[in-house]
């Protein structure tokens, strides 16, 4: 691809998926609970209210690798990740999960302005494919990605440059950034974005997310088109 879109001559946008462009009710907090309950560690555990908190400070990386640097068994740590994949799918499946106001119109308004689309998901891929079609968004987006489909997830900018390679921007400066982790700011500053945008739907706040690198923070991702001067 080439060529301007918008007065920022952004190609492309990379999307977060829970939180950004789908409401989770906090849901992946809740699936996270139960897989930590699930490997033993139930509420009363002394070590349960740190665990609790590295989630909560993880938010948005890979899910896998946050269980990885709670266990450092890696049978336990599969069987963690494996869990929490179960209880947030139940979820998906339960009709849980929806798109945010305004997510699925910002989509495509970018794509009808020449920007194209990514969407970026700590989520495992069997999970991402599963919450695009209860969403019924195979066909939203021009790529989803999770981390096993390009090596690390957030806040590496694994995920980011791969949709780069893969839908062929320019540059990486052609590349806008949307999500409401810490995570996500990071892996977007790393990846050499130049519009790295916090959003306030989800787990992150203003303060969090401009600490972590974001260019600006959005009230919801429906703010998005005008950042990157489409009308």
């Amino acid at each position: 691809m080439s060529g301007d879109a918008g007065r920022t001559g952004i190609q492309l946008a990379c999307l977060d998926m829970a939180g950004t462009t789908v409401s989770d009710g906090g849901l992946v907090e809740a699936a996270f609970d139960e897989a930590l309950t699930e490997s033993g560690i139930d509420a009363g555990d002394p070590d349960r209210a740190r665990l609790d908190a590295y989630v909560r400070n993880t938010m948005g990386t890979s899910k896998l690798e946050v269980f990885r640097a709670l266990f450092a068994d890696e049978v336990r740590a599969q069987a963690a990740n494996a869990a929490f994949e179960e209880a947030f799918a139940r979820s998906i499946r339960a009709g849980a999960c929806q798109p945010l106001p305004g997510a699925a119109e910002t989509i495509t308004a970018l794509r009808s302005n020449g920007v194209q689309v990514a969407l970026t998901t700590g989520f495992s891929v069997s999970t991402r494919l599963l919450l695009l079609d209860a969403l019924g968004w195979h066909d939203m987006a021009d790529l989803a990605l999770s981390p096993a489909d390009v090596g690390r997830g957030r806040p590496y900018p694994d995920m980011i440059l791969g949709a780069v390679i893969r839908l062929g921007a320019d540059s990486v400066r052609a590349v806008a950034v949307a999500g409401d982790t810490e995570a996500d700011m990071v892996s977007g500053v790393r990846a050499g974005a130049s519009v790295v945008a916090g959003v306030l739907t989800g787990s992150g706040d203003r303060s969090g997310l401009l600490a972590a690198g974001a260019t600006a923070v959005l009230a919801s991702v429906d703010e998005l088109p005008r950042l990157v001067g489409i009308e």
